[in-house]
């Protein structure tokens, strides 16, 4: 009996992205989970106690603060991304 052999795709296998599209892939979805989190930070009552996360260490905060926090890092990462599609 013959055995049959399949190969299956790897990750190895080479890309057509470049460093920059990648980049931008990663920076679009860092903006869409921060954006995902003002909104349901949003939801919340504004006397619910939430944490977050510095480093590996979580810290109680407000709701307030951490939407605003959230929303700085929308910020920056929308400047980054706007700077790399800039000629």
């Amino acid at each position: 009996m013959a055995a049959a052999s399949f190969s299956s795709p790897t990750s190895s296998s080479p890309s057509n992205s470049t460093a920059s599209d990648r980049s931008l892939h990663h920076l679009t979805k860092q903006i869409r989970s921060h954006e995902i989190a003002v909104v349901e930070l949003g939801s919340l009552p504004s006397s619910r106690a939430v944490y977050q996360k510095h480093g590996n260490i979580f810290f109680h905060t407000t709701v307030q603060k951490a939407t605003a926090n959230q929303q700085k890092q929308v910020n920056l990462a929308k400047a980054k991304l706007q700077k790399l599609n800039s000629p």
